[in-house]
């Protein structure tokens, strides 16, 4: 093959527009979570880390330092499991407590490695399981089957950057 100008040219005129579609399947999807209710958000989360493959997994933990997180997901074990779904929606919610403050200073990575350790105390009844038949909404519903249709690097781009927003920077202003 010749190399050419136009070669090169539509080479990286190709690259640039596959990194663009990958970038907006992943922001568009972001986005759409992030306007779905709590529970439809803590649902997707938990459909994710348990349903969708553990290869979630050395991406979440594998760079992660949970022991960071360990205090908070213990301080979450002690509590019922009213308490438990009120500081995950909380997380959600941005809402200023103390958990979520101590949330909001966790790296993105452990912050996913904090909603995976989370998912297998709900697996283990350690921490409030999904509700039996639980109903998504439509845009819930949504959200799956965009998460469904990425490719790996997709996924976690979204885990990330939905998980990395949640709780409360407490260094922000």
């Amino acid at each position: 093959m010749t190399f050419t100008s136009d070669s090169a040219s539509t080479s990286l005129s190709n690259a640039l527009n596959q990194s663009n579609q990958s970038a907006d399947a992943v922001n568009s999807t972001t986005a759409v979570f992030q306007s779905l209710s709590a529970d439809d958000q803590l649902a997707v989360l938990w459909y994710a880390y348990t349903e969708m493959g553990r290869s979630i997994t050395p991406a979440a933990t594998g760079v992660a330092r949970l022991q960071l997180a360990e205090g908070l997901l213990s301080q979450i074990k002690q509590m019922s499991y009213a308490e438990q779904l009120d500081v995950m929606r909380d997380l959600v919610a941005h809402k200023n407590t103390p958990i979520c403050r101590a949330y909001g200073i966790l790296s993105n990575n452990t912050k996913l490695a904090f909603w995976y350790e989370l998912s297998e105390l709900m697996v283990k009844h350690l921490v409030i399981p999904m509700p039996v038949g639980y109903q998504f909404s439509r845009d819930g519903v949504q959200v799956l089957e965009a998460i469904k249709v990425l490719d790996f690097g997709q996924q976690i781009s979204v885990l990330r950057k939905v998980v990395a927003d949640m709780g409360v920077d407490p260094f922000a202003e």
